[in-house]
């Protein structure tokens, strides 16, 4: 027994996997063809509708030339309803792969979360924390459950059809009971295997101690809908309990305590929040990233970087930066870039001489530009929250990114001729750069093809961002041949989880901003700091001082999500443009890719290094300074961020 037994506890280990891997890749194909499509329909309309194809119609004999036209162009047109599906498809698709990979995530406790707390606690009261994390993420979970199953009850009992693909609404909706009903089981999965580490004395306290923590809400009806919103996402933050659960458990213990929404709005919000096509540039950018990682792309990108400034002084290290950038304009995300590129560039520089610590400060340090450059995931984090253009914020991102790589490879450079890290020699010609280019012309297409089609008119943010990912397949698979199909099957499921995790992050700040927004808070915020100063410099100042702050122990779009609809009010009543001030947020946050205690980028570079956190850190204080300065220069003058819409 005991051998079926196992395939059957392995088979549901992986329940969700094969979902994952369909969903990304049937999400990327669709919106692929939807892409490809209507650039041929509208390609075709336009050929029939130029005079040179009207002579060409009468020097062929036609004599009724403008009613030929018209019903070959109805013809024409008739063919676009093969298309009207695919958008409500891969919406669906979408939200469907978002659910089912939060319980994998829930599973491997890869939920973003602030432990800085949790870091401090004793191995003893770490299990409890776990404890009373698994608790209160179980009556999120339970509730939108219960309530996603009451409304594919309603949808029974009233039928609904989707508008394009004419089906029952609750065969979307059902996702909601699904995967909310799997984030539990995988919730008490973990909190039995917490329970036997931590004990039935420590589990005990635990669960008195989630208790305590709804008593407020048990006791005590029609309490201030402020209070209980920000004391609880505070408290629970602090506790340890992720990020996107803080923000849906305070919602919920806000509208049950304060009566501010119904119980059920929670469910609903968590579906229709993320029904948005516009978010789904960010799986297709992440998937982009890291099929082209792992398809090759970034060491060729290297190689050519090398060519170019291997040469000169510190030259591994400029290269390393400069191969950031180009690798910022494919992938979209801090970490991956540094993931991406530093598994390459770490190694050779080290074994070029230069110091670890230093190696791995750079190639950190050059990643927080991959939030810069676009196609940027916070950029489109915050165009969606924000209600502003992604494209603009992408055109307003290029020049500060690479301002900002510059910075950073002339302190690079000072630093290396300081400490005699010279660089390679060896021959470099036209002849070797031009075979680099060569071996590298599959990755340099990229930028081309995405920011080309978007601003080109040809494609939006999102149709891009899958063409970059069905690219970076096609490449890694057919071309460079470094994708393979088992490499094809970790690759989706990587990205997929990580997207999933900022979706769900997103679902649940949106209901957490839209009781904000009934009870006035970002308007009374406002109203308050301008009641302190009037003085654009010193609040600008402030907000940076803030962002700073927050990004030292906050995620990136996690602090934009929760922080946009506060701080852009604000910045709109100073007279800001709302795309100078995305970008003063981005900038800022990715500063904290590089500062403790959750600089994402220095834990990934301390796993590449093998080096201690700290130590990369303090190699990173040259480069923080640097990005500061910048950080100023973009905030005050405006034109470095819009010169170019």
């Amino acid at each position: 027994m005991a051998q079926p037994r196992n395939k059957f506890l392995q088979l549901t280990d992986n329940f969700e996997k094969p979902f994952l891997f369909c969903g990304l890749l049937i999400m990327i194909l669709i919106i692929t063809y939807q892409t490809g499509f209507r650039y041929l329909l509208s390609s075709t309309m336009s050929i029939l509708g130029s005079e040179d194809f009207i002579s060409f119609l009468t020097n062929l004999g036609f004599t009724s030339t403008q009613a030929t036209f018209t019903l070959w162009t109805e013809s024409v047109s008739k063919l676009s309803g093969l298309a009207v599906w695919t958008e409500e498809t891969s919406r669906y698709v979408f939200i469907w792969t978002t659910y089912l990979a939060i319980p994998l995530a829930i599973k491997h406790r890869t939920n973003i979360r602030v432990d800085v707390v949790y870091s401090k606690l004793s191995p003893k009261l770490q299990g409890i924390s776990w404890i009373v994390v698994d608790v209160c993420m179980l009556v999120l979970a339970s509730t939108i459950f219960y309530n996603g199953a009451k409304y594919i009850e309603m949808q029974f009992t009233y039928p609904q059809v989707t508008a394009a693909l004419r089906i029952p609404y609750y065969i979307p909706y059902f996702i909601l009971p699904l995967g909310f009903g799997l984030m539990a089981i995988r919730i008490i999965e973990d909190l039995f295997s917490q329970m036997a580490q931590t004990g039935i004395k420590g589990t005990i306290i635990g669960v008195l101690f989630t208790g305590i923590l709804f008593l407020p809400v048990i006791l005590w009806e029609d309490s201030n809908a402020i209070v209980l919103l920000f004391g609880y996402f505070i408290l629970f933050l602090f506790i340890g309990i992720p990020i996107a659960f803080s923000l849906g458990i305070a919602a919920l213990m806000t509208v049950l305590g304060a009566g501010t929404l119904p119980v059920d709005y929670v469910a609903g919000v968590a579906f229709t929040a993320i029904d948005n096509f516009p978010i789904m540039a960010i799986p297709f950018f992440i998937a982009a990233g890291v099929f082209m990682g792992a398809g090759g792309l970034s060491h060729r990108l290297l190689n050519l970087a090398d060519e170019l400034l291997g040469g000169l002084t510190g030259g591994m290290a400029l290269a390393s930066i400069a191969t950031c950038m180009f690798f910022a304009a494919i992938s979209g995300s801090g970490p991956a870039t540094v993931a991406a590129i530093g598994a390459i560039t770490i190694p050779a520089m080290v074994s070029r001489g230069y110091d670890k610590m230093f190696a791995a400060a750079v190639v950190a340090s050059a990643g927080a530009i991959g939030v810069m450059i676009p196609p940027s995931n916070p950029f489109v984090v915050y165009g969606v929250t924000a209600q502003t253009s992604v494209g603009d914020l992408f055109i307003a991102g290029i020049i500060p990114g690479v301002f900002t790589g510059l910075v950073l490879m002339a302190i690079t450079y000072i630093i290396a001729r300081r400490k005699g890290w010279r660089g390679e020699t060896r021959e470099r010609s036209i002849a070797t750069i031009g075979r680099a280019a060569w071996h590298a012309k599959w990755a340099i297409l990229v930028p081309v093809i995405v920011l080309g089609g978007i601003y080109g008119g040809i494609m939006t943010p999102t149709e891009a961002a899958a063409i970059a990912a069905m690219y970076g397949l096609i490449i890694g698979l057919f071309v460079y041949k470094e994708l393979t199909l088992k490499s094809l099957w970790s690759s989706t499921l990587e990205s997929a989880n990580m997207s999933s995790v900022i979706i769900m992050l997103m679902a649940m700040a949106t209901i957490f901003g839209n009781i904000m927004t009934l009870e006035q808070i970002p308007e009374q915020i406002a109203q308050i700091i301008l009641g302190l100063t009037q003085n654009p410099i010193i609040i600008l100042l402030l907000i940076n001082v803030l962002l700073l702050w927050v990004g030292t122990f906050m995620e990136a779009l996690a602090a934009i999500v929760i922080l946009t609809p506060i701080l852009l009010p604000l910045a709109i009543k100073l007279g800001m443009d709302p795309i100078h001030f995305g970008v003063i947020m981005v900038v800022n946050l990715a500063i904290g890719f590089i500062t403790p205690p959750v600089g994402v980028n220095l834990f990934v570079a301390s796993g590449i290094a093998k080096a201690k956190i700290g130590d990369i850190a303090k190699a990173s204080l040259p480069f923080l300074v640097a990005m500061l300065v910048v950080l100023l220069l973009i905030t005050y003058i405006p034109q470095i961020s819009l010169i170019l819409l």
